[in-house]
């Protein structure tokens, strides 16, 4: 009796919760969302040629001499005003602006892709550049504590005739007797 109360309040819950809606049983064709900002790229590139426009000049001069040289004949399938070549001219017209503009919208989000990635770029070779010259002025300040090698040669030569002046003045006390202290008995001689 228990598994029935546990089924009869399942079935309560589903007929007290709304309906989930289910995944449709029938699998969508996997559409490229890009496809067809491509396609339009494709015509873009070549609503934009000369070939297209030697072409379409091409077929409005055939258009209209067909239908004017065989006007009498049954051939004619657009008479004068050529309202047929009109509306065909519309038609073109009014899908080639459309995808011109999604083309041009397209190269302008790579445009700007680009262009943050530039200067992200840039960012990036600025503080390079910006910690490259800290460490060279680092290193320039190191380098202009440290001694030179002329300012060695001068303290060594500055050092030799200190101490060739210090040997003629021990020469000199030398030469004149023992010191003496100042209670007149003569200075220990020093040990070398």
């Amino acid at each position: 009796m228990s598994s029935r109360t546990a089924k009869g309040r399942r079935r309560a819950s589903r007929l007290a919760a709304p309906r989930q809606r289910r995944a449709p049983r029938i699998q969508s064709q996997y559409y490229d969302p890009d496809a067809f900002g491509r396609f339009s790229e494709t015509i873009a590139r070549y609503l934009g040629t000369a070939r297209f426009l030697v072409v379409q000049t091409a077929v409005v001069v055939i258009w209209i001499a067909w239908n004017v040289l065989f006007r009498h004949a049954s051939l004619s399938f657009d008479p004068y005003p050529f309202i047929l070549l009109t509306l065909a001219l519309s038609l073109q017209a009014s899908y080639a602006a459309p995808l011109i503009l999604l083309a041009q919208n397209r190269q302008e989000e790579r445009d700007r892709e680009e262009m943050l990635e530039d200067r992200r770029t840039n960012t990036r070779a600025l503080a390079d550049t910006e910690y490259l010259a800290r460490e060279l002025a680092a290193i320039r300040l190191a380098l202009g504590e440290m001694p030179t090698r002329d300012y060695l040669s001068e303290e060594l030569e500055r050092l030799d005739n200190e101490l060739r002046r210090l040997r003629r003045e021990v020469a000199k006390v030398q030469a004149r007797g023992p010191a003496r202290t100042p209670g007149g008995n003569p200075a220990p001689a020093a040990e070398e």
